[in-house]
């Protein structure tokens, strides 16, 4: 696997059970490969700051990620602006040994565990996968829904169940 576009990898040895404060931002550059990796149109800022200790084997990175982004309207392909603004509360635990292989089930206060990965963590790709996740699946534009209208596709309330009876009531209101 090839490294992550915006590393920025801490040492287990620099960590300790006291909290230390990590910043990280990344470069023009490595922004415009998060763009080409996560879809988008373009990541102007991308930004973040844990709160980093150890917890016996793990390490725990809670803290703040940002970003300003464009996305592609799903609708019209025009540009959309967006901010991601989350807070995060991650633990990077050892890898499992080669007998655990099989399968991994998490709990679903499990769900933000990352692997470390040869002695250290990733705190970049941690604010990039962040990013990624907090990213708005169908992003639209402001005149996306008059498009939609124009080409002839009901919105969710005349498509659902009570859309069809308002049709019936329509055409009974007329006889």
């Amino acid at each position: 696997m090839s490294a992550p576009e915006f590393s920025r990898t801490r040492r287990l040895d620099q960590i300790g059970a006291g909290a230390v404060t990590v910043e990280v931002a990344a470069t023009p550059q490595e922004r415009a490969a998060l763009a080409r990796r996560f879809g988008l149109r373009d990541i102007t800022r991308l930004e973040a700051r844990f709160a980093v200790r150890q917890v016996g084997e793990a390490v725990r990175a809670d803290g703040h990620v940002s970003a300003d982004i464009v996305q592609a309207c799903v609708v019209t392909d025009a540009p959309v602006p967006g901010t991601i603004d989350e807070d995060v509360s991650l633990r990077f635990v050892p890898p499992p040994g080669d007998d655990d292989a099989e399968e991994i089930e998490l709990s679903g206060d499990e769900c933000d565990t990352m692997f470390l990965e040869g002695g250290s963590v990733d705190l970049g790709e941690a604010a990039a996968e962040t990013m990624a996740l907090a990213l708005d699946p169908y992003p639209r534009a402001p005149e996306a829904p008059n498009v939609l209208r124009e080409a002839g596709v009901l919105s969710e309330e005349e498509a659902g169940p009570f859309g069809a009876l308002a049709g019936l009531r329509d055409k009974l209101e007329k006889k």
